[in-house]
């Protein structure tokens, strides 16, 4: 089994950063890649970026050139940098570990961590 934890959530100003941290722990092995999604009130989780093991990242169009996904395959940990941050970026943030093993396509995800942007 895997647990993942984030953090880094936080009440910020338009237009401020945040960056946000999911350290994994447990049993890690054949990850195929990490991702980082968010859900708004009263709306479905949205993927936000991803990060291969082999370290290609990719973004949502509403995020790109302000958010940057990084990975620390030492520690485990993947991060999300959030610049130029807008109102619209308030969610929970969550992320999630896809890995084969024990079986192909194996999802586990995190408990979320509130972002709110509001000045």
């Amino acid at each position: 089994q895997v647990q993942l934890v984030e953090s880094g959530g936080d009440l910020v100003q338009p237009g401020g950063s945040l960056r946000l941290s999911c350290s994994a722990s447990g049993i890690i092995t054949d990850i195929k890649y990490m991702a980082w999604h968010r859900q708004a009130p009263g709306q479905e989780r949205e993927l936000v970026a991803s990060i291969t093991s082999g370290g290609s990242a990719a973004y949502a169009d509403s995020v790109k050139g302000r958010f940057t996904i990084s990975g620390d395959s030492v520690k485990n940990i993947v991060y999300l940098q959030m610049n130029s941050l807008k109102p619209e970026d308030t969610a929970v943030y969550f992320c999630r570990l896809r890995t084969d093993w024990p079986r192909p396509r194996t999802d586990y995800w995190g408990q979320g961590t509130q972002v709110t942007v509001s000045s």
